[in-house]
């Protein structure tokens, strides 16, 4: 089984809309902030608009959907979870077997390249912290616009969109490649592709099953019929 989850999903946690109207900060876009451009010219700024968002996400919980997607990974052998978010909810919740395509905001990267992938949660984050290796100046490890999505994590995506014979699209209107791509590659292969999502999408029409509630009421629900399913699904759970 495959899933991939996007902003839906965090926003049921409280998880705040970090683009458009209501993501300005000091009359600042995310657009203008989340840059290479925006880090190189004003690293500060940036580190400070980052801090001010993990200010926001720290006090959030992963919702019932998070803990159904543990509860899943726990029940399959071969599961990959596939996620857009970058507020780190999901390996909070406990998933493991996890690809964050744009990265993970809680972590950092030198920007001398020495060091990658620590975490720092810490309430009182150095602006702009740096690299405890070689004291270079660190960088949220989150992909920026501009920025190509890390090789390893793509191909970890494509790969386990290929070979599930299960797919869920979960909280995400998929239409931001290259992971809107994902369900069709599923789809493609012949796998049993469903749409987890209030809102309608350019996927709706394909999928072979749509759900139209939000994730943290419907997932929960949609989990334990296909576990009531008992023996008639125990081969594809075995399989992924």
């Amino acid at each position: 089984m495959a899933v991939l989850t996007g902003a839906g999903v965090s926003a049921e946690s409280g998880v705040p809309t970090f683009r458009g109207e209501d993501g300005l900060w000091r009359n600042y876009r995310a657009e203008d902030l989340a840059t290479p451009y925006a880090f190189r010219r004003d690293p500060e700024l940036v580190w400070e608009w980052y801090n001010w968002r993990r200010g926001l996400i720290g006090p959030c919980k992963p919702n019932a959907a998070h803990h159904t997607l543990v509860e899943m990974e726990s029940r399959f052998e071969d599961f990959t979870l596939i996620t857009q978010n970058v507020d780190g909810l999901h390996r909070l919740a406990g998933s493991r077997n996890l690809v964050e395509l744009h990265g993970n905001i809680w972590r950092m990267r030198c920007t001398q390249g020495c060091r990658s992938g620590w975490e720092d949660r810490s309430d009182t984050l150095e602006i702009p912290p740096h690299c405890p290796d070689c004291g270079a100046l660190a960088r949220p490890d989150v992909v920026w616009f501009g920025e190509s999505l890390p090789a390893r994590a793509l191909e970890e995506a494509f790969a386990a969109a290929g070979h599930c014979q299960v797919m869920l699209v979960v909280g995400t209107s998929a239409v931001v490649q290259p992971a809107a791509s994902l369900p069709l590659v599923a789809l493609q292969r012949g796998a049993y592709v469903v749409e987890v999502n209030p809102h309608p999408t350019q996927l709706s029409e394909v999928v072979d099953e749509v759900v139209r509630e939000p994730a943290a009421v419907a997932l929960p629900r949609w989990w334990q019929d296909w576990l009531a399913e008992g023996n008639r699904q125990a081969g594809l759970a075995k399989r992924g």
